[in-house]
């Protein structure tokens, strides 16, 4: 009969021993699956790090290529326009700043999309812009052409004014040529009128002045003596003169006093006129009016001026035409 050489103990301390393998095992196969887990979970985050940051870095590229393509666009728009020159820098300004933000997108965890939108943008409003300049420089260049318009319009204006001026020059030039021609020949016809006017001056001579008194009766008588005259009665001869045309002829009679004073009564029909040959005023003693024929013929006029005379001598002047036609002196006693 065989017995078992193992002992109970025995079979007791290799069974714990196997237990403790197992627990073991299954700990050192937790820990490796753990460990497996981990590291793929960590070479899937360090996958898509790589991925973000592959991403980031192609976003900057694609800005930073973006941003400098516009500016050479904007920069090929640049002429001698101040006003667009200066709307091209203030746009330049305006990409730089939202460069600058994109820029602080893409260095921020999780705002790759929001970055891209704004990248999107910014190409658009680059979009917007060139439209802005090309319609400026068109706007500009029809106003050119329209200043071309005016300045070649008022060219053609100044021309026609300078020729207008030469003309007027010119028609300035001949009417005062002609002015002076007319002041000739007006001053010659003012002189041969002169001459036509002094040849038709009829001639006074035989000039008499006579005192006369009236006596209650009413008959004139005549008196030499100055205190008992109350009228003169001028009687002078008009000499023939065929130069003047026949009509109404007046003769004006001055009559001087021993004083100087012209006799002048206005109620009695004294006035004033022009002597022609001086251009002066001078008062006349009355008007004697006769429808003459061209031939001699005697005139008398009547001065009764209603106060005293004196006595000296005295002048009478008698005028036709306004010029001195005839004078004599008298005294009175």
């Amino acid at each position: 009969m065989t017995t078992d050489s193992s002992s109970p103990k025995q079979d007791n301390s290799r069974q714990k021993l196997i237990a403790i393998a197992a627990v073991i095992i299954v700990v050192l196969l937790g820990v490796n699956a753990f460990l497996i887990v981990s590291s793929m979970n960590k070479s899937k985050a360090n996958k898509e790090l790589t991925s973000q940051l592959d991403e980031s870095e192609q976003l900057k590229a694609e800005l930073e290529k973006q941003y400098y393509e516009a500016l050479s666009e904007l920069e090929e728009m640049r002429g001698s326009n101040e006003e667009l020159n200066a709307l091209i820098e203030q746009q330049k300004e305006e990409l730089k700043s939202q460069k600058d933000r994109i820029d602080g997108l893409i260095s921020k965890e999780g705002q790759l999309a929001k970055a891209r939108r704004e990248m999107n943008r910014l190409n658009a409003k680059v979009e917007q812009y060139l439209a802005e300049i090309n319609q400026l420089r068109a706007e500009n260049e029809q106003m050119a052409g329209e200043i071309d318009g005016l300045n070649t319009e008022k060219a053609a204006l100044t021309s026609d004014l300078e020729n207008q001026r030469k003309n007027y020059d010119d028609l300035s030039t001949a009417q005062a040529a002609l002015v002076s021609e007319k002041d000739a020949i007006e001053a010659e016809r003012n002189q041969l009128s002169k001459k036509v006017n002094v040849a038709s001056v009829i001639q006074i001579e035989g000039i008499e002045v006579t005192g006369y008194k009236q006596r209650k009766s009413g008959r004139m008588t005549k008196k030499r003596y100055a205190k008992n005259i109350d009228q003169l009665k001028i009687c002078f001869n008009a000499s023939e003169n065929n130069v003047t045309d026949a009509g109404l002829e007046e003769f004006l009679i001055r009559i001087i006093s021993p004083g100087g004073q012209t006799l002048a009564v206005e109620g009695l029909g004294s006035g004033v006129f022009t002597n022609e040959a001086s251009g002066d005023q001078i008062r006349y003693t009355q008007s004697k009016e006769t429808d003459y024929s061209n031939s001699a013929e005697t005139l008398c006029a009547n001065w009764t001026p209603g106060q005293a005379f004196a006595e000296g001598n005295y002048t009478v002047e008698i005028y036709n035409k306004g010029y001195l036609a005839g004078s004599s002196t008298f005294r009175l006693k």
